[in-house]
């Protein structure tokens, strides 16, 4: 149905800046919500942030203020901008498809990841 391509990552110093994007084929990107996760090493992946259809977005607290997740439906693109990039920012980082009905609910097509590392 989808599929989702991560670009954007590396290796960052602690204060820095990286712009994350999301590249997908298909039809159905327009009427998804659509997701960013993150996992590091030896963690239960977590959402980072969320935004629907319409442009509700939603973050993690602990990246409430410093990351901005936004989407171009012409070009089939999510994006994550982060700022102020902590060490504890450090994961592997995937987009996802889903729906958001009262919370947000992931659908099983997920990208292939992109690392992050964030040095102190």
């Amino acid at each position: 149905q989808v599929q989702l391509v991560e670009s954007g990552g590396g290796l960052v110093p602690a204060g820095g800046s990286l712009r994350l994007s999301c590249l997908a084929s298909g039809t159905s990107f327009s009427r998804d919500a659509m997701a960013w996760y993150r996992q590091g090493p030896g963690k239960q992946r977590e959402l980072v942030a969320f935004i629907s259809t319409r442009g509700l977005t939603n973050y993690a607290d602990s990246v409430k203020g410093r990351f901005t997740i936004s989407r171009d439906n012409t070009q089939k693109t999510l994006y994550l901008q982060m700022s102020s990039l902590k060490p504890e920012d450090t994961a592997v980082y995937y987009c996802n498809s889903g729906i958001y009905y009262r919370q947000y609910t992931p659908s099983d097509y997920w990208g292939q990841g992109t690392q992050v590392t964030v040095s102190s």
